[in-house]
């Protein structure tokens, strides 16, 4: 019954996700002892500095900017698959997922740099789909590296995910070199203008240097997993293998823009993995990268799954468990 209602698309909808936010965020709210961020915040990319500004006063301030960031999240997820329409249903789905999926680390739920940085990857994705069966040069794949690279001078390792732009190159506009070198420029072009504005203020630039430097090979803190975090998250993760998989079995019989859209959200997935795996500065403040893509699976799934019994209860289960890890969080 509760997949069935989610599979609708009316107020009572929206309005149950509204109740399922500020649920899962409640402990984030009421529990100010819950302090977790990733030890490279000690020395944050300047944009990052710019936004720490904000928060200055005390924890709550960085609470309700996480919170925000997280419904306009929500909200760009389900405007994507409107406005591309691949997963070729009119869903509240994306939203409801990732909402679910930003409660997995309770601890992660306050201000930090993977967090805005989510936000210029979803849009920098976007861009990378507007260059789809454009004529003349497509332009739109610069303004992605642009927005990609903007959001790293929040949080540095997204700009490994500046691979997309190249990827989404391929998969739309195979041999495009004009394309692929408008792409590098606008890589390159905010880090221009942040060393640039640093050389005119007189700020030091080798200080510059070193942050971007520690941000991308320094060494971020453990994160130590308690016994239901680690419960909730291997659940977490079957559910993701399981929605990934009926996805590649279904990719081959989508419209052609569809399974490129997936396909670019697979690689998003895959390089959120390696990154994760590889590079010492990268905690679990990752997830909010990884939640985009993860999203978009599990709604595919949910949407069009067939069988009842089953995708019901690891909903529910999800659901329940996700609200669990929030009341638990709450002592």
């Amino acid at each position: 019954m509760l997949l069935r209602f989610f599979k609708g698309t009316g107020p009572g909808v929206i309005f149950f996700i509204i109740i399922i936010l500020i649920t899962v965020w409640l402990s984030a709210f009421l529990n100010p002892r819950i302090v977790y961020a990733p030890s490279i915040t000690d020395d944050p990319m300047p944009l990052y500095r710019l936004l720490k500004l904000f928060t200055a006063s005390g924890y709550l301030p960085g609470v309700v900017i996480s919170f925000l960031l997280v419904s306009l999240m929500a909200f760009l997820l389900v405007d994507f698959n409107t406005e591309i329409f691949f997963i070729n249903e009119r869903t509240f789905h994306p939203a409801f997922s990732y909402i679910l999926l930003g409660g997995l680390f309770p601890e992660n739920q306050l201000l930090n740099p993977a967090l805005p940085a989510s936000l210029f990857l979803i849009l920098g994705i976007k861009k990378i789909m507007d260059g789809y069966r454009k004529s003349g040069v497509a332009y739109s794949f610069f303004d992605a590296s642009v927005l990609i690279s903007t959001g790293s001078l929040f949080y540095a390792n997204l700009i490994w995910f500046a691979l997309l732009v190249i990827i989404g190159i391929i998969l739309l506009r195979p041999g495009s070199l004009k394309e692929t070198g408008l792409s590098v420029l606008g890589l390159a072009a905010p880090y221009l203008i942040a060393f640039g504005i640093y050389y005119v203020a007189g700020k030091d630039l080798g200080a510059l240097l070193s942050t971007v430097g520690n941000n991308f090979f320094g060494r971020s803190e453990s994160y130590i997993f308690s016994g239901i975090t680690l419960v909730v998250l291997s659940f977490t993760a079957v559910l993701i293998i399981i929605t990934t998989f009926f996805l590649f079995t279904r990719l081959n019989t989508k419209k052609i823009k569809s399974r490129q859209t997936f396909s670019l959200l697979i690689w998003t997935f895959l390089i959120v993995i390696v990154v994760f795996a590889i590079l010492p500065s990268v905690s679990v403040e990752i997830i909010w990268l990884m939640n985009i893509p993860a999203s978009y699976f599990l709604a595919h799934y949910f949407v069009f799954v067939r069988k009842k019994f089953i995708p019901e209860l690891l909903f529910s289960l999800f659901l329940m468990l996700i609200l669990l890890m929030q009341i638990w969080y709450l002592k």
